[in-house]
Order: structure tokens, then sequence, then C-alpha cells
């Protein structure tokens, strides 16, 4: 069965003519970008229901696991180091602290420390985010070559998430350029 369109009017066939047009072009496009693929495996991420048996307020959190004596000996060491701008060099100020951890921890064999690395709020959340990460994976490998077991080492970034001085100016900026220690 065929359909014949007799267009007697040459508007008509001008404005039928642009239509067919446009509905062979619509038709090539929806056939040429067609669906998206599924992918061969789930990316569903889960969140696990409740609390987890056995652990009480829990966050998700890193949770490093110290007895009290390491943790009140490393109440007296200074818990940061900071950073120049853009950069995750540890400084000779910097080393000194980080000597004074490493021999807490070398002395402690089962202690374990939690190093968060930190941005001031300038370049993009990823860049900072990674630069955070650097600067936690540095303090760490101080420690390592000190002779703290990298098994006790945990390593986390915020970025520019934890902010401890707000504002625009230098000082500010120099305040958030660090590094945790945490027990």
């Amino acid at each position: 069965m065929s359909i014949q369109v007799v267009l007697s009017n040459p508007v008509s066939k001008n404005r039928f003519a642009k239509i067919a047009a446009l509905a062979v072009l619509s038709s090539a496009v929806a056939l040429t970008t067609g669906c998206a693929t599924k992918r061969a495996t789930s990316e569903v991420v889960i969140a696990p229901l409740g609390i987890p048996s056995g652990q009480v307020g829990y966050t998700g959190a890193v949770i490093v696991d110290n007895p009290n004596a390491i943790i009140t000996a490393a109440d007296n060491l200074q818990a940061v180091v900071y950073f120049g701008f853009d950069s995750s060099e540890i400084t000779s100020q910097s080393a000194s602290i980080l000597n004074q951890h490493a021999s807490l921890l070398n002395s402690n064999a089962n202690a374990g420390v939690l190093i968060a690395g930190n941005t001031d709020e300038r370049g993009s959340r990823e860049y900072n985010m990674a630069l955070g990460e650097r600067r936690a994976q540095s303090v760490s490998g101080y420690l390592a070559a000190q002779g703290v077991s990298a098994s006790n080492i945990r390593v986390i970034s915020y970025g520019e998430e934890r902010p401890v001085a707000t504002g625009t100016t230098e000082e500010a900026y120099a305040q958030n350029r660090r590094a945790e220690l945490s027990y």
C-alpha cells in the first residue's frame, strides 16, 4: 500500500519539502546518537544500613585506636605541621616536630597515627583534595623514613573543606596549609 500526496500549490510543495527534510535529519540524528550503552557492572554504591554491630557512634570516619597512654603522650606534642603555598615539602621546622612524633611511634610499635592533609581555599576543589593528599603522604613518607611502620600510618585529605582560619589574607591561608596528626 502506498500513499500518494498530491500537492498542487507551489507553497505547499515547498513547505512539505522542508518538513520532509527536517524529518529525515531528525531520524538521522536519532539513529546515530542512539541510547547510552549500559555498563557491564553496576556503579551503584550502597550505603550500609544503620550502625555496624559492635560499634557505638559509628560515623564512617577513619578511626585510629590507641591506648590512653599513647594519646596522653601525643597530647604533649605539637600536632600540626605547615606548608608553603602549593607545596608538600617538609620544612626544617616541620621536620623537628615530626621527629618527635616518629620517636613516640617508634617507641610504641602498636601505636597508630592519622595524618589529615589540608589546603587553603585557592584552587579548585579537586586540585585541593589532591594537594591535601600529597601533603599527608609527604608527612607519612617522612615518618616512614624515620623508621615508623607504614602499617601504623593512615592518611586522609580534606582539601579546603576544614579551614581553621577564615578570610582571604595570607595569614589565614598560611594557617590552613597544614597536615594534622591525631592519635
